[in-house]
């Protein structure tokens, strides 16, 4: 299997670290912004399929950190030479929308919005995964999950939206 860490045969510890840790840092800093808003999670009506509240944190620690691995090895191979200034454009927009949504659908609770947002992180997300995955083949792999994760969260939000609006 193929060293996710190594991209053509380097390894850059600094790079690595402001990689990975950019998106949970963005992520935490978010949750901390919103931490008096997400309780309203529990108040709303919710579909069957709707998860506890814990299992969010946990989740988005984990794509967080796919994103970033996976960021990491595009920013690698454009540090070899490589143009991968389109590639990592659309990641950091798609990062900015991801941050996006929390603000729309918990401070502003405009859940119809939010889901039309979290359409659009989807249509960002599937052009990041491409731009990758031509790139890098395992970076493009890395962001599977979290694409998966957008359909459900699309789904969920949008039940959300029609149980608490309608």
């Amino acid at each position: 299997m193929k060293n996710p860490f190594k991209v053509k045969g380097n390894f850059k510890i600094s790079t690595f670290l402001i990689q990975v840790f950019m998106p949970l840092i963005g992520g935490a800093l978010v949750g901390y912004l919103n931490r008096n808003t997400m309780g309203q999670y529990i108040e709303l009506t919710k579909p069957f399929f709707a998860p506890p509240g814990i299992v969010f944190p946990i989740v988005w620690a984990i794509l967080y950190l796919l994103m970033g691995v996976s960021a990491y090895r595009i920013y690698m191979l454009g540090m070899s030479g490589e143009d991968v200034s389109s590639a990592m454009f659309f990641y950091y927009i798609q990062l900015i929308f991801n941050y996006l949504w929390v603000f729309i659908f918990f401070s502003f609770r405009l859940y119809g919005l939010a889901c039309i947002e979290l359409a659009i992180l989807f249509i960002l997300v599937l052009i990041t995964f491409i731009k990758f995955f031509r790139k890098d083949k395992l970076a493009g792999i890395l962001l599977i999950p979290y694409l998966l994760w957008l359909i459900f969260a699309g789904v969920l939000n949008f039940y959300i939206w029609l149980l608490n609006e309608a």
